[in-house]
């Protein structure tokens, strides 16, 4: 069963509407690639890390007050970090 948004579209194929994409493999293959490399960078990464003990300590507190996991916290950090919300100076 179609909706009417789809109903639509089966319309306008019947009328000619719609002409075929020139080079449409390459265009799927490219679409699939884009798409693999999207997912690839939604995905988590394990890391070794190395962090002095008492500021591993106070991270662990600031989580436990927000009643979230440490990992989840120091992820939000580093994220807001490499979007520009936060800069460090060295």
């Amino acid at each position: 069963m179609l909706d009417d948004y789809e109903k639509e579209i089966e319309t306008s194929i019947a009328r000619g509407e719609w002409q075929p994409v020139e080079n449409s493999e390459e265009m799927k293959k490219m679409f699939q690639e884009a798409a693999k490399r999207y997912t690839q960078l939604q995905q988590s990464q394990k890391i070794t890390l190395r962090i002095n003990q008492g500021d591993l300590i106070r991270l662990k507190a600031k989580a436990n007050k927000k009643n979230i996991p440490y990992q989840t916290l120091l992820n939000a950090l580093i994220r807001d970090y490499v979007t520009g919300v936060y800069s460090i100076k060295l």
